[in-house]
């Protein structure tokens, strides 16, 4: 049989738009996408924009988890065009805000799994509203730390009252400090749109909810409300059905981008089954508090972001800048 080899380098440019607006549905934290796209005569470069890091974000360690979901997604989208893509991470050191460079290998047929992963791109969202009753699919949970472990990350369950409490003591510790904390408090009012907006970036009022509170089983969230009244879901619901931990073996430009990839990955494929998460990255802003979450949950790797799982049908996907407005020349 004849081996299968990668096709002419025009694929990239004739396919732009279409594979640089499946990158740019990756989750970001505020929705702030911080990512920019150059398409070369054989590789598609995918940069970070520090314009939109956030000022908490000192290490840029949240900005580089979005681009590395935003690398899962262009991936994605060169599998939906039958061919592998051929990833290089972090390929300059003469260009730091260059995160990858994204070539076309050879010729495949895309997998069932990743044509519903590929399905759930425009669906595929944050979930900050109240979740409903009723357990996960049965295997979900399994699936997703494949998904984790196949991109080079370990998803932990957080299983047991005592480990929960623990999780959650932190979490509400590190949440209150940051409640209170000017910078944090600018960087979410910078972020927040109201329901009018024209803005496709931001969290839009009805993609939160008022206040802080949760019901049992509900880790605290970022308050993107502040007390002025925008905030259109509703507050309360169900507990989620599962509490997990996204853990990579260090800390480094190299896994935040794995936990990224990882992250949208297992994120798409919960989607595909109406699945959807709440993401806590707030308290993991602190590494005092990543290295506290680790020992107290004697979790054998660093944690990058927590999430929680349940079914959804109250929120929908935030808006995202058009492919225009991310690509240079």
């Amino acid at each position: 049989m004849a081996e299968k080899t990668a096709p002419e380098a025009p694929v990239l440019a004739e396919h732009a738009q279409f594979l640089i607006d499946t990158a740019a549905r990756a989750p970001s934290v505020h929705n702030s996408q911080p990512w920019r796209f150059r398409v070369g005569p054989s590789a598609i470069e995918l940069c970070c924009d520090r314009q939109r890091m956030l000022r908490t974000d000192l290490l840029g360690r949240e900005m580089l988890i979005s681009c590395g979901a935003a690398l899962f997604g262009l991936r994605l989208g060169i599998r939906s065009l039958g061919y592998l893509p051929e990833v290089r991470l972090l390929p300059d050191p003469a260009r730091p805000r260059l995160m990858a460079r994204v070539g076309v290998g050879a010729s495949a047929p895309m997998t069932g799994e990743e044509r519903r992963m590929l399905d759930a791109v425009p669906h595929r969202h944050t979930h900050r509203g109240p979740f409903e009753p009723g357990p996960l699919p049965d295997g979900l949970l399994a699936g997703l730390q494949h998904d984790a472990l196949a991109e080079g990350a370990t998803l932990a369950l957080v299983e047991g009252d005592m480990a929960y409490q623990q999780l959650a003591d932190l979490v509400a510790a590190a949440a209150g400090k940051l409640d209170l904390d000017p910078r944090a408090r600018d960087e979410t009012r910078r972020w927040t749109r109201t329901a009018d907006s024209p803005a496709r970036d931001g969290v839009p009022s009805q993609a939160f909810a008022a206040g802080t509170g949760h019901p049992p089983g509900r880790l605290p969230q970022r308050d993107f409300d502040l007390g002025r009244r925008l905030a259109l879901l509703p507050a309360g619901g169900e507990s989620p059905a599962a509490t997990a931990v996204l853990l990579t073996r260090g800390e480094s430009w190299y896994e935040w981008l794995r936990a990224g990839q990882a992250l949208h990955r297992l994120l798409l494929h919960a989607a595909s089954e109406r699945v959807f998460a709440s993401l806590y990255t707030q308290p993991l802003e602190n590494s005092l508090t990543r290295a506290l979450i680790q020992h107290r949950l004697a979790l054998p790797e660093h944690p990058q972001v927590i999430l929680q799982f349940g079914r959804a049908r109250t929120t929908y996907p935030t808006a995202r800048r058009p492919a225009g407005e991310l690509t240079d020349p």
